[in-house]
C-alpha cells in the first residue's frame, strides 16, 4: 500500500481519504486543507513528510516560466524544502500537459470556438503557457495581473504586455504571496471590482480557478465557456446556477473522488519511484495510453451548448434608408435635393460602426449564435460609383472590427457582395473567414419560388418537385443567377438564361449542359428581346440593376411566378402593381430558431433576416468558420448542403412576402382568380389580347 497526503491551501470543507488502485499500486490518500493558513501548512508538511510515499502541494504557485524569465515561487520552495527526501508535487508537470491536451482538445470538439474569442485570464502570468496555446488560436487576450495584484485600473491585452509586466512586477511580488502583498492597495482593489466584473461580461472565455470565480454571479458568468481545474459535482451545479454554458476541466477524473492534479502526480512520482524531474514526457504519454483518458468538457446546462459569434455586413439600400437617422430624417424635409446627394456622398467616405447587436439565435442541436450587423455607409449609386478597391477597403476595415468583437466568420450582404469579384480579395486580406451568403441565397430564392408556385397552383409540379413549365433567370451570369439556373436546369422542363455578357453566357450554359446533359436551355441578353417571356411560369431576377428596368411586367403570363432576389428590387412597388394577375415575391427570407433580438432591417419579425445573413447564422452554428460562398461562381453542392445544414439547425422558410407585406392565403387566391380570368380572356379575346393593361385597368 502506498500513501500520499495532500498538503493544501485551499478550503478544509474539501478534505478527504479514499483507497483506490492505481498503476498497478494500491494507494491511500488523503487530503488535508488549511483555509489559506501558510503557517499550518508548513507544520502539516514537517508532520506527514515521513509517513508517506508522496506529497501533494495543493493551491501553491508553481514556478513558472514567463516568456525568457523564470519566476521563483519563495513560499512553494519552502514547502518543497521542508518535504526533506519525500516525492514531492505541486502537478505543475502534469498541469502543463493536461491544460494544453484540454484546450486543443475543446478547440476541436468545440468546432473551432475559441478562434478570435474574447479571453480572460484572472491570473496570465501563471497560466502564461496556456495563453501562449490560446494565443494560436486568437489575439484577443486580456490579463487581470495588474488589476489583482496591484489594484491597477486596466487590464493588458497581449502576451508581450504581459511577459513586459511580469519581469517588471517580480521584484516587488517575490516578497510574498499574491494575495497577501500590498496591502496598502487593497481599497484600489474594491474600486477596480466593477472593472473585473465588467472585463468578465465582455470576455467569451474565463480562465481562472474555481475559487476566482466563485467572486461572480449569474449576471457576469452568464453564456461564458470556463477554463478551470478540479470540478466536482457540487462545483458544476455552482456553475450552473451562473449560467456557464461550457466548462473545460483541466484536471483528470480517474476516481470518484475529484481531486486535484497535485495528488495525481504525486500518485505518480510514487508509483514509478522517481521524482518528477526525472519521469520524461514518454512517461506521462504512456500514462495517458495506458489509461485511455479523456478530456473533461463539460455542459451543466441541458440542451445548452457554446454561444459562436458572427458578424454581417450591410449598407442603406437608397438615400431614403438614410432618413432612417433622425438628424438626417429632419435635413431631408428642409433641404433641396441636391443637398441629400451631396451627404449620400458624403457618408459613403464614413467608417464601419455596429447598427445592431443580433442575441437569441438558439440551434435544436444547443449551440447558439450572436453576432454584430456592421454597416457601411455607402448606398449601391455610391458603391458602384466608386473603384471595388474604395469598396474592399471599407469591407477590411469592418472585418477589423469584427476580428477584435469577436466575430468567427463575417458575411457580406446587399451589394458589398457584388462588387469586383465578390468576396475573393476581401477574403484573401481579412483576418476572418468570409462568405457572401449567396448560395443560400439561391437555395431561398427557388426555395421560395417552388413554395409560392405550389401554392398558387398554376403550375403541375412533378412528384411535389419537378417544374412541368417554363421558368427565366434574369441575371443568369451573375452568382447568385448562375446557381438558380443550374437548379432550375434540373427541375424544369425548359430555361431561359438572360444576361447582357454573351461570352459569360455561352460558357455557363455549357457548363450546365455538362451538369445537366437533358437540360433544354435557351439563351438571350435580355427579357424583353425573348418573345417567349409570357410563356414563363417562373422568374428569377438576380441582377445587379440598383433601379434599372429588366423587364416588361406587362408581357409576363398571367399568373407566372417571380422572384425576385435583388437588392435594391429589380421590380419596384409601382412596377408590381400594375400586374396583380402576377405574384411577385422577394426572394426567399428565412426564419431563424429561437427569440431573435435585433434592431429592424426591413422585417416586422425579428427572427426573419435575408437568406445571405442566414447562411452567414448557419455556418456559425454548425462551427464551418471557413471561406464558404466567393466568387460568381456557386458550386451546386454548396447551395445542396447549406439547404441541409439550415434544416438541421432550425431555419424555415419565412412568410412569403412581396412589396407589400406577407401574401395571405387571401392574397393567393386572388392573384390565382385574377391570372385564370385573364389567361380566359386571352383564349377568347373579344378585340383585344387580354394581357396586363386590361387586367390592371379591370382592378
Amino acid at each position: 500500500m502506498k500513501n500520499i497526503a495532500s498538503i493544501s491551501l485551499g478550503p478544509l470543507s474539501l478534505d478527504c481519504n479514499f483507497k483506490t488502485n492505481f498503476l498497478g499500486h494500491d494507494f491511500e490518500v488523503v487530503r488535508i486543507g488549511t483555509d489559506n493558513d501558510f503557517k499550518a501548512a508548513e507544520k502539516l508538511v514537517a508532520e506527514w513528510r515521513d509517513k508517506v510515499d508522496a506529497l501533494g502541494l495543493g493551491l501553491v504557485h508553481d514556478h513558472y516560466w514567463v516568456g525568457t524569465h523564470y519566476f521563483h515561487q519563495r513560499d512553494t520552495a519552502k514547502l518543497e524544502k521542508l518535504a526533506g527526501d519525500t516525492l514531492v508535487s505541486t502537478g505543475a508537470r502534469l498541469r502543463e500537459i493536461v491544460q494544453e491536451w484540454s484546450l486543443r482538445s475543446a478547440q476541436q470538439e468545440l468546432n473551432s470556438f475559441f478562434n478570435n474569442a474574447k479571453v480572460l485570464f484572472l491570473s496570465g502570468t501563471t497560466n502564461y503557457r496556456l495563453a501562449s496555446v490560446m494565443g494560436e488560436y486568437t489575439e484577443n487576450l486580456s490579463f487581470a495581473d495588474p488589476v489583482l495584484q496591484f489594484g491597477a485600473p486596466g487590464l493588458l491585452h497581449s502576451l508581450k504586455a504581459l511577459e513586459r509586466y511580469a519581469a517588471g512586477s517580480d521584484p516587488v511580488l517575490r516578497f510574498g504571496p499574491e494575495d497577501r502583498v500590498l496591502p496598502s492597495l487593497a481599497p484600489a482593489k474594491l474600486v477596480n471590482k466593477v472593472l473585473l466584473k465588467r472585463a468578465v461580461r465582455d470576455a467569451d472565455v474565463v480562465v481562472a480557478s474555481y475559487h476566482q470565480l466563485e467572486r461572480y454571479g449569474p449576471e457576469d458568468l452568464d453564456g461564458k465557456v470556463v477554463l478551470t481545474s478540479t470540478i466536482s459535482p457540487d462545483r458544476q451545479q455552482a456553475l450552473k446556477e451562473r449560467g456557464v454554458r461550457v466548462v473545460i476541466d483541466c484536471s483528470i477524473q480517474l476516481f470518484e473522488q475529484t481531486v486535484g492534479l497535485n495528488i495525481i502526480e504525486a500518485m505518480i512520482l510514487a508509483a514509478l519511484g522517481k521524482p518528477a524531474k526525472e519521469i520524461a514526457h514518454d512517461d506521462y504519454l504512456e500514462i495517458f495510453t495506458d489509461l485511455d483518458l479523456k478530456p473533461r468538457i463539460i455542459y451543466p446546462i441541458e440542451g445548452k451548448k457554446q454561444i459562436n459569434r458572427f458578424a454581417f455586413v450591410i449598407h442603406p439600400l437608397s438615400q431614403k434608408y438614410l432618413t432612417n437617422l433622425k438628424p438626417l430624417e429632419i435635413l431631408s424635409k428642409v433641404s433641396p435635393p441636391a443637398v441629400m446627394d451631396v451627404v449620400e456622398k458624403a457618408i459613403a467616405h464614413t467608417p464601419p460602426m455596429v447598427y445592431s447587436p443580433v442575441e437569441g439565435i438558439r440551434s435544436p442541436s444547443g449551440v447558439e449564435a450572436k453576432g454584430w450587423l456592421i454597416t457601411v455607409g455607402g448606398t449601391p449609386k455610391q458603391i458602384m460609383s466608386h473603384s471595388p478597391e474604395f469598396t474592399y477597403r471599407q469591407l477590411l476595415a469592418a472585418a477589423d472590427m469584427a476580428k477584435k468583437m469577436g466575430a468567427q466568420i463575417m458575411g457580406l450582404g446587399a451589394f458589398t457582395k457584388v462588387v469586383g469579384d465578390a468576396g475573393v480579395t476581401v477574403a484573401k486580406r481579412a483576418p476572418l473567414p468570409i462568405t457572401t451568403g449567396n448560395s443560400y441565397s439561391a437555395s431561398g430564392a427557388l426555395w421560395a419560388a417552388h413554395d409560392a408556385a405550389a401554392r398558387l397552383g398554376l403550375v403541375e409540379l412533378e412528384h411535389g418537385k419537378r417544374i412541368k413549365g417554363k421558368a427565366m433567370v434574369v441575371g443568369a451570369t451573375g452568382a447568385i443567377g448562375s446557381a438558380c439556373s443550374r437548379l432550375l436546369a434540373r427541375t424544369a422542363e425548359e430555361v431561359h438564361l438572360v444576361s447582357p455578357e454573351s461570352a459569360k453566357l455561352l460558357v455557363l450554359e455549357k457548363s450546365i449542359l455538362q451538369e445537366s446533359p437533358e437540360a433544354k436551355l435557351v439563351l438571350a441578353s435580355y427579357a424583353d428581346s425573348d418573345r417567349s417571356i409570357g410563356d414563363m411560369d417562373m422568374i428569377v431576377t438576380a441582377t445587379s440593376g440598383a433601379g434599372k428596368k429588366i423587364l416588361d411586367i406587362m408581357k409576363v403570363k398571367p399568373g407566372c411566378v417571380i422572384t425576385d432576389v435583388a437588392r435594391p428590387l429589380d421590380l419596384p412597388a409601382e412596377e408590381v402593381a400594375k400586374r396583380p394577375d402576377v405574384l411577385v415575391i422577394e426572394s426567399g427570407e428565412v426564419y431563424l430558431p429561437g427569440e431573435v433580438r435585433m434592431k429592424q432591417i426591413g422585417f416586422e419579425d425579428h427572427n426573419v433576416v435575408y437568406a445571405c445573413l442566414a447562411e452567414t447564422i448557419v455556418l456559425t452554428l454548425e462551427g464551418r468558420f471557413e471561406n464558404f460562398t466567393l466568387g460568381r461562381t456557386i458550386e451546386w453542392e454548396k447551395v445542396h448542403e447549406i439547404y441541409k445544414l439550415g434544416l438541421k439547425h432550425g431555419m424555415r422558410l419565412a412568410a412569403i412576402s412581396g412589396v407589400n407585406g406577407v401574401f395571405s392565403d387571401e392574397d393567393i387566391d386572388r392573384v390565382r382568380r385574377l391570372a385564370l380570368e385573364a389567361r380566359e380572356k386571352a383564349k377568347h379575346p373579344s378585340g383585344q389580347h387580354a394581357s396586363g393593361p386590361d387586367v390592371a385597368l379591370e382592378e
